[in-house]
């Protein structure tokens, strides 16, 4: 759950569809984030940027990994494994897979997306089962929107209380999100100050989060876009997750020294 709650959070980082051109990132990128869960040093999440070939086409290779650690792993174990392959050009995604493991909770699926038809062909690995589903334009997985929408958030445009809205395919189905766009703070890191841009997604109460604004993320706001800060209210208990180390930035790392 807790893995899982960590990359639905980072899809919310989702706008409109623009032309994928300035790009935020480039092969080489790694994150590794801190989750924490009430007093549980719950788990570590590493986001990992390399490139590969899709039917001989150049392809970012996305990997999103973690695993719980200390006292909660032992009673809860979360063993993760999100990737996704993603056009150079237009962020689009080929192939997305969920290979999950959270408290006995699993899930192996593998999905092929076919733009040109608006489908997503579904092969759940587990029973060996596949299945076709209509998806609507400019579709995203749990994984690729993030990315894609790194490339598109303009800060110096947004106002707060600008919404945005995504397409996405999750799983076995299609979902609409809305994002809102709360405001510009500066927050404190273990790299020094960070300006960033704060947004809300608007998340489904229940068994998972508390409210319906349950969730609130601080992404930086220079030319990378990165993940600093995530919080989130649950049904039980509370997370949040801070970066903890990163490598291959594209551009500099925009901090405020003291």
């Amino acid at each position: 759950m807790i893995k899982r709650l960590f990359a639905i959070t980072l899809i919310f980082c989702l706008s409109h569809i623009n032309l994928f051109s300035q790009k935020a990132f480039d092969s080489g990128e790694w994150f590794k984030f801190r989750i924490h869960y009430g007093m549980f040093n719950a788990s570590y999440a590493t986001l990992e940027v390399d490139e590969a070939n899709i039917n001989n086409t150049p392809v970012y290779h996305i990997k999103g990994r973690g695993k719980s650690t200390g006292l909660l792993g032992l009673f809860f174990k979360v063993d993760d494994d999100y990737q996704t392959y993603i056009d150079k050009k237009t962020g689009k995604p080929y192939k997305f897979i969920r290979n999950i493991n959270e408290g006995g909770y699993t899930k192996d699926l593998e999905i092929d997306f076919d733009h040109n038809n608006n489908k997503a062909h579904v092969l759940n690995r587990k029973n060996r089962e596949k299945k076709s589903y209509s998806v609507p334009n400019n579709v995203h997985d749990m994984l690729s929107s993030f990315y894609y929408i790194r490339n598109q958030i303009n800060g110096k445009e947004l106002k707060p209380g600008d919404e945005m809205r995504v397409n996405m395919f999750i799983d076995d189905e299609n979902l609409d999100f809305k994002l809102v766009f709360l405001g510009r703070e500066v927050i404190k890191t273990k790299f020094g100050k960070v300006a960033t841009l704060k947004f809300r997604p608007y998340v489904l109460a229940g068994r998972v989060f508390k409210e319906k604004e349950s969730l609130t993320f601080w992404i930086s706001d220079d030319k990378n876009k990165i993940p600093v800060k995530i919080e989130a209210d649950l049904a039980v208990g509370s997370l949040d997750a801070d970066l903890e180390a990163y490598k291959g930035l594209k551009h500099q790392f925009s901090i405020i020294m003291n």
